[in-house]
């Protein structure tokens, strides 16, 4: 498996640089693909997971569930604030590229 990814991450390299785009330019939009994949699955597992506690708290104890209410919505923007850190990096990665 690791020898099918190191082909195509070679391969899509020799892709990218066809239109005059430099190598760092085609790592970069690998990178910021990557990066945002496995930041926006470890968004999702990490807002799952938020969810399902506060569903099981509510559960064992329904007065409560105003207040997990608004703390899983706290802790749920925390969540995506991490996501769209990741976001804006890739951006910066894309056009305004610090490497070139």
């Amino acid at each position: 498996m690791n020898k099918i990814i190191f082909g195509l991450l070679a391969i899509s390299t020799l892709v990218f640089a066809e239109d005059g785009t430099s190598t760092i330019q085609a790592y970069s939009v690998l990178a910021a693909g990557v990066g945002l994949g496995i930041a926006a699955m470890g968004g999702a597992i990490g807002m799952g997971n938020t969810a399902a506690a506060t569903i099981a708290g509510t559960a064992r104890n329904p007065g409560l569930g105003g207040k997990l209410m608004t703390t899983m919505f706290i802790a749920l923007a925390m969540i995506e604030a991490q996501v769209i850190y990741t976001l804006v990096i890739a951006l910066i990665a894309l056009y305004a590229n610090p490497f070139l």
